[in-house]
């Protein structure tokens, strides 16, 4: 049998002293940029290090209190609706683009619920694990934000909106965008079509997004004298996105435009429709939250709300750095999402 292949050794500091000619404390110090050596021995221990290739171990550097070189990033979600769900996957490439600036890692973890992802937290700081982290998905009662500023772990959170009664929590940032704007503007590109019944088919009940766009709705509604309009929460997969255009279709008076809250409940929706012999947008109009490929690649095109994800990402992950590096904590809101529209929309017909 083929014997087991040994893994590569890494350098350490007694390499670099034995190649560079001083002593381990002396390498230490250089690298470590603290005073007892000479610019000229400075400067060659980290020429020597850079040609074998050495890198400051994330384990030591935790037990000597200098950081985990890592962010976290916990996402509590159903896991199954993850893969498809394209908001995460160009978020935490943006996230990745700005961290690998200074060479950082992502620990990300996927739980079942917020209760799990405060226990990882815990656990994360208890191990030195992480430096700090990214908390998504916002709740309305939520115990994150009172849980970090307790264990003093910097974070920022990604799609929450500052609250103007309480001053910013220390070490915590907040990266938002104006999810109220853009529902209001959907209603009103319907509206002014003729709309007058509109069926929101949002994600996650609690999550503080969710709860803006279904107020902001009604709020809209109420203000257009508009009566069939109203908001159904869903887990944000295309199996139930379907099934609730499929029974909200069946009802005695169906909507005219479906709002749903991402790509793949929208693209799971018109198949629904066209199933029980809807057309689109002869029968309901569709308009799809994340604009992402797969609005491009049903037919037809639908009309969505459009915005940088990827730079939503890079945003947040340098709010995060400036806070790694004793900065204060900030509000910053990313510019609104902007409706693209397309085919997937239109003129109501006279009799809906």
């Amino acid at each position: 049998m083929q014997g087991k292949r040994s893994p590569a050794r890494r350098p350490t500091m007694k390499d670099i002293a034995r190649r560079a000619g001083v002593s381990e404390s002396a390498v230490s110090f250089a690298l470590n940029d603290r005073p007892g050596v000479s610019e000229v021995t400075r400067d060659r221990v980290r020429r020597v290090a850079e040609q074998l290739g050495w890198r400051p171990s994330t384990a030591a550097r935790a037990l000597s209190g200098e950081g985990a070189a890592t962010v976290g990033l916990v996402v509590a979600r159903p896991a199954a609706t993850l893969g498809v769900d394209s908001f995460f996957l160009q978020l935490i490439s943006g996230v990745q683009e700005v961290l690998a600036e200074r060479q950082l890692g992502l620990l990300l973890q996927v739980v079942e619920d917020v209760d799990a992802e405060c226990a990882a937290y815990r656990r994360w700081w208890a191990e030195h694990r992480v430096d700090g982290v990214l908390v998504v998905d916002p709740r309305t009662d939520d115990p994150r934000p009172a849980l970090l500023e307790e264990l003093g772990l910097p974070a920022v959170v990604t799609g929450g909106v500052p609250d103007p009664e309480r001053p910013p929590r220390p070490g915590l940032s907040t990266v938002w965008a104006d999810d109220a704007g853009a529902m209001a503007s959907v209603v009103g590109h319907l509206h002014a079509l003729g709309h007058r019944r509109i069926v929101h088919i949002a994600g996650l009940p609690g999550l503080a997004h969710t709860e803006r766009r279904i107020r902001t709705l009604r709020a809209e509604a109420e203000r257009r004298g508009l009566s069939g309009v109203r908001s159904v929460t869903t887990d944000y997969s295309d199996a139930e996105g379907a099934a609730v255009t499929r029974r909200v279709l069946r009802s005695a008076s169906p909507p005219t435009a479906l709002v749903y809250d991402n790509d793949v409940m929208a693209v799971a929706g018109v198949a629904a429709a066209a199933s029980l012999g809807f057309a689109v947008p002869a029968d309901v109009s569709v308009v799809a939250w994340e604009d992402s490929a797969l609005c491009r690649m049903v037919h037809p095109w639908l009309t969505a709300l459009s915005r940088d994800t990827v730079s939503f990402g890079r945003t947040a992950a340098r709010e995060l750095l400036g806070l790694l590096d004793d900065g204060p904590s900030a509000t910053v809101q990313v510019p609104l999402p902007s409706l693209i529209e397309r085919e997937s929309t239109g003129v109501v017909r006279a009799s809906g």
